[in-house]
């Protein structure tokens, strides 16, 4: 008897049999936003000057940013020319898939799971089939999905973050943990597809990191993935950058998330402290940034601090163009 799971046994249905939790009518539209944050404010004068510049702009999130419908204010920054980079985890790849190809994701964990039916459905496996096409020619997770979303039959294809990536060609990189991702448990799961393009998505996060001197990184709502694979590429590129007597040291850096943190976000917790192991704190807000950069923390939901950023640029743009106009007067 083999000691594996045979995941040939599997039943897969159609994603037409599945109720979803998440239509395309829930995908938020650009409109004006009142409120104002101070440290958004200040983010947003630190995105232009970096964009001008030609410094890195990251941004790394988890997908409930993509399930509180925030594609629209993402894309139209990313067309902005706001924005360098943008760094997920492999769920992210899953919901933009699904939404672009038949309106509609996510599902009830607590009512699929009874049934042993949760995530495996029909349609959202053939993500592993890209996947294993981009392994053979050699490119990025990212890069692929978005290709073939963008180039295929995806009805609603403009509200994919991937696929407007892939057009306007800026890199929008998967990070992946085997086992984490309702793909992984398809009988076409190819594992060692999935280690050689998201490690292609890797190098390619790591070599923008190499512009973050003057730059901006930001983590929305990661609490795992986006400190820990910020944390190995900034290693890799500070060390090659010291060779060369470089520093990247001065930068900024904004986390938002859910989680309330002390006004001393400047500082570690102490370890017997649970919040010692968020490690957006430890990693992202105090400790690569201790020697030159700056950081803020927002709390709050994705819904605002996604779009009241959005707002910031904007605003800050728009300032900008008429203090320029008054100085021509």
């Amino acid at each position: 008897m083999s000691s594996l799971f045979d995941t040939s046994k599997l039943k897969l249905l159609s994603l037409s049999e599945r109720v979803h939790d998440l239509a395309v009518s829930d995908i938020k539209r650009i409109e004006p936003i009142p409120q104002r944050n101070s440290s958004l404010e200040v983010v947003a004068d630190r995105i232009i000057i970096a964009r001008n510049r030609g410094a890195a702009v990251i941004l790394m999130m988890g997908a409930h940013v993509l399930r509180s419908g925030m594609q629209r204010y993402l894309i139209d920054l990313m067309e902005g020319g706001y924005i360098s980079c943008i760094a997920m985890n492999g769920a992210c790849v899953i919901h933009d898939f699904e939404l672009a190809l038949v309106g509609g994701t996510t599902e009830n964990v607590a009512r699929y799971i009874k049934e042993g039916q949760f995530g495996l459905w029909k349609e959202t496996g053939e993500i592993n089939d890209i996947v294993r096409e981009a392994a053979t020619d050699g490119i990025g997770l990212g890069e692929a999905v978005g290709r073939r979303i963008e180039n295929g039959n995806f009805p609603h294809k403009e509200i994919s973050i991937l696929a407007a990536g892939y057009r306007l060609g800026i890199s929008l990189t998967v990070h992946v943990g085997i086992g984490y991702d309702i793909v992984h448990e398809h009988p076409n799961f190819d594992g060692a597809a999935y280690g050689k393009t998201s490690y292609i998505d890797f190098l390619k996060l790591t070599r923008i990191l190499e512009s973050l001197e003057g730059g901006v990184v930001m983590n929305f709502g990661s609490a795992v993935m986006a400190p820990e694979v910020y944390l190995k590429a900034l290693a890799m590129v500070r060390n090659v950058a010291k060779q060369k007597n470089r520093e990247i040291k001065k930068f900024t850096m904004l986390v938002c998330d859910l989680h309330p943190l002390s006004d001393d976000f400047h500082q570690e917790p102490p370890k017997n402290r649970p919040e010692y192991f968020f490690r957006p704190w430890k990693t992202m807000l105090v400790r690569t940034v201790a020697d030159g950069g700056e950081s803020f923390y927002v709390n709050g939901d994705h819904t605002d601090t996604v779009s009241q950023l959005w707002a910031a640029i904007y605003r800050a743009e728009k300032d900008k163009r008429e203090r320029r106009k008054k100085e021509n007067e």
